[in-house]
């Protein structure tokens, strides 16, 4: 039993690059929804005066606004992930440096 437990630590050491990737982009995933529900919740905050059966004109141009810089910052951010990742080194070549 002891061989099992040793060749699974040896399993960690090296990670399977398909993991690695699937693991980046979940991640990437993930803070993307951080960042929708915090920006849903500010303009809901900032636009939102009092909850009623329909929106006033002020808060729908709020919102609209609200969304279109949403909308801009995510492509901003997305394009900078991009632009991070295809300049970053490979792994295993930052692990010979």
């Amino acid at each position: 039993m002891e061989s099992s437990s040793s060749s699974s630590a040896v399993g960690l050491g090296s990670v399977d690059p398909q993991l690695q990737h699937f693991i980046e982009v979940e991640t990437q995933k993930q803070r993307f929804q951080q960042l929708v529900h915090q920006m849903t919740e500010l303009c809901w905050e900032k636009c939102m005066d009092k909850p009623g059966p329909k929106l006033d004109s002020r808060a729908e141009a709020c919102f609209v606004n609200c969304v279109e810089r949403f909308i801009d910052t995510s492509q901003f951010i997305l394009n900078r992930l991009e632009q991070t990742q295809k300049s970053k080194p490979v792994f295993s070549e930052s692990l010979s440096d």
